[in-house]
């Protein structure tokens, strides 16, 4: 498919089979389907997800209450992670998502209705933990996961600094003298590729690990050990 009408009538037959009369094109709707319910269905049709079509559908909602989105469905590396972040708009704005497959299947992801997502605990705490481990604000609001900097690589940075002074060390010894108290995990790790096991329990500093030092100079700061606290790796 690669004309928008191709997808009205595999969409017609879908609303046909619940009863509906469906007729395209009109007024500004795409689609409408009526029975003898309250509310018409109104679809909106695009080959592929955009702000527009988002648009078109929460302006539908002031004619009806429910309101569909049928678009081709998504394909290649990013279609799983496409669909689902849409459909999760759609589930926020109370519209129905509905995606045609080339033979002319289709699925209906979700319907339209009020949507109250519930809240996490556990990513509310993470946020919130990251928040507080996380030295001065190294961070630009708006950047990429590329160059982040996190609270673990803070504490990865200190440990690197701690080893460029003195060589290398037993985990146990950098903790103290670092005030990270996760050092030897972190080291063993070895996220960043900056750390090396020389012998059981003590590790040194790489090429990468003094190039690091170079690169975050201005990223981090040294810490009391009484502000230290538990450290999760980050995905950059």
């Amino acid at each position: 498919m690669d004309r928008e009408d191709q997808l009205y009538p595999p969409i017609k037959a879908l609303l046909e089979r619940q009863g509906y009369t469906v007729k395209g094109e009109v007024g500004a709707a795409d689609v409408v389907g009526y029975r003898d319910d309250p509310s018409p269905v109104i679809v909106e049709l695009k080959l592929k997800f955009s702000l527009t079509l988002f648009h078109q559908a929460i302006a539908r909602l002031a004619v009806s209450d429910l309101v569909y989105i049928a678009v081709l469905r998504p394909r290649g590396r990013q279609a799983q992670r496409m669909l689902k972040d849409n459909l999760a708009m759609c589930r926020r704005l109370g519209i129905g998502l509905i995606t045609v497959l080339p033979d002319g299947r289709t699925e209906v992801h979700c319907d339209p209705g009020p949507y109250a997502p519930r809240k996490s605990a556990k990513k509310q705490a993470r946020l919130l933990r990251e928040f507080q481990r996380l030295q001065g604000d190294p961070n630009a609001g708006g950047a990429t996961r590329h160059g982040i900097v996190t609270a673990y690589r803070q504490d990865a940075l200190r440990c690197a600094a701690h080893l460029a002074e003195t060589g290398a060390e037993k985990g146990a010894v950098v903790a103290k003298a670092t005030g990270v108290p996760q050092a030897t995990r972190i080291m063993a790790s070895n996220h960043y590729g900056w750390f090396e096991r020389v012998e059981t329990g003590i590790y040194g500093l790489t090429e990468s690990g003094r190039a690091g030092l170079v690169h975050w100079a201005h990223s981090w700061e040294p810490v009391a050990s009484d502000t230290a606290a538990k450290v999760e790796p980050d995905q950059a």
